[in-house]
């Protein structure tokens, strides 16, 4: 629908649901989440009637358009029918055993076609978030299927515009996993599948944009700016507002993990200007918790406390741990910040009881150092010192890598010892965010 319904249209759609479709559909008001799985369900057949000669007529006009060649309005009417019937394959594939998915591709045609094709790769992205060695399977899996594909229907260099893509994202999810050899090499697989394609500048930049994620991770943060800076030219030179609204969140990230969150609060100002919502509601998420994020640590707690009520009915779409743990942290900062202490605590205790219930182990570690500086503060020598004792033996437990499990038992001991000032608490908290992207930093052990 590209307009808008009239009030009396949506009056009468109102009324001809049954109540168990209004609870679905409050629900789905409110719940980012649940709206954009509606993307990936299986949609509706067209009617029966005449649904054969439709399919008859659409053989005959793909083998012409395969003789004489094809127009873009051609590409688009065949690419609209292979996506709208994409989802459904999609969740055949998924219902397959992990072990059985490859060979599914291999001896599956009607499998072996476009919309399969782009919609294994994006949801590879899409799931990298959350589970990036899943998200890197799906990438693996579209490229599996990609070997499967008929060069003569879709074209050579379309395809290879994909494939590197889907390396791109598999290099993506390597990254997430902190495997940045892998992640490198994908990414340079990737350039070279999309030097023998079509040389779309839209697929260029996508690279530049998550080879720049790298760079911000490995702290290579000059080189990181630069690849997002000219990320961010080309989706505007060619009319990809959206994705420059990401490239943008992605720049002001990398200036937060600099040290220097000031510098990217316009960017997110500007990128919420050019995100679409209804696209990627998560993506509007991520640009205004970091907006809130940001001015809670520069101790702007009033701004914060203002952009995070503008922001809570999204906040609620979502009701995964991993968003609410987040929107718990962040309470938690600007309660602290107004003198709120009471609060604060409550709210720090159940962002990082949520961490360690999501095996989560550096943002544990994070809040459960605004815990000790809360108690720090208040001179509340006894909770710091409990504190203290159940920290390091649960990081250990998650493989928190040696530096930064170093610098937590430096901090433990001088705890124990009471000797640990509140600025050896926020350093050792620094040293934490930084460590996590780079494992070979290394904690100097400073009398506190």
């Amino acid at each position: 629908m590209k307009i808008h319904p009239h009030d009396d249209v949506l009056e009468e759609f109102l009324l001809s649901q049954e109540r168990g479709h209004l609870a679905v559909l409050r629900h789905l008001q409110w719940c980012a989440y649940c709206r954009s799985r509606l993307a990936y369900l299986p949609r509706e057949a067209t009617a029966e009637a005449g649904s054969s000669a439709v399919s008859r007529a659409e053989t005959a006009y793909e083998t012409a358009l395969q003789a004489s060649g094809r127009t873009a309005a051609d590409w688009e009417a065949i690419l609209e029918r292979e996506r709208n019937e994409s989802p459904g394959l999609f969740l055949e594939i998924l219902e397959e055993p992990a072990e059985r998915r490859e060979d599914l591709l291999a001896t599956t045609p009607k499998l072996h076609t476009w919309g399969v094709f782009e919609l294994l790769v994006e949801r590879s992205l899409e799931v990298t978030l959350q589970d990036p060695a899943h998200g890197e399977n799906l990438g693996l899996l579209a490229l599996h299927l990609s070997e499967h594909l008929d060069p003569e229907r879709y074209g050579v260099e379309r395809i290879k515009d994909l494939q590197g893509r889907a390396w791109a994202y598999a290099g993506n999810a390597c990254r997430m996993r902190f495997d940045f050899p892998a992640a490198e090499e994908a990414f340079l697989i990737a350039h070279a599948r999309l030097k023998e394609g079509t040389g779309d500048d839209v697929e260029r930049a996508i690279l530049l944009d998550l080879r720049a994620s790298l760079r911000r991770d490995q702290r290579r943060f000059d080189e990181a700016l630069r690849l997002l800076g000219r990320a961010v030219a080309i989706f505007l030179a060619t009319g990809e507002r959206h994705r420059a609204g990401r490239s943008l969140v992605n720049l002001a990230t990398v200036h937060h993990h600099a040290g220097d969150p000031a510098a990217g609060i316009p960017l997110l100002h500007q990128a919420l200007e050019l995100i679409d919502p209804e696209r990627e509601p998560r993506l509007l998420l991520c640009a205004r918790h970091n907006l809130v994020f940001y001015h809670a640590e520069l101790g702007r707690f009033l701004e914060a406390q203002k952009l995070y009520q503008e922001a809570r009915p999204l906040y609620r779409s979502f009701n995964e741990p991993w968003v609410q743990n987040r929107r718990r942290w962040v309470r938690g900062k600007i309660a602290r910040g107004l003198g709120q202490l009471r609060q604060a605590e409550t709210r720090f205790l159940a962002a990082r009881d949520g961490f360690l219930k999501e095996g989560i182990p550096y943002d544990t570690a994070l809040v459960s150092l605004e815990l000790a500086l809360l108690y720090a503060e208040q001179g509340r020598t006894a909770e710091l010192k409990r504190l203290a004792a159940d920290m390091v033996p649960v990081f250990a437990s998650r493989h928190i890598h040696r530096e930064a499990l170093a610098g937590l038992t430096f901090l433990q001991q001088a705890l124990e010892a009471e000797r640990a000032s509140r600025e050896l608490v926020a350093r050792v908290a620094d040293f934490l965010r930084r460590s996590e992207h780079d494992p070979e930093l290394r904690f100097e052990a400073q009398s506190p």
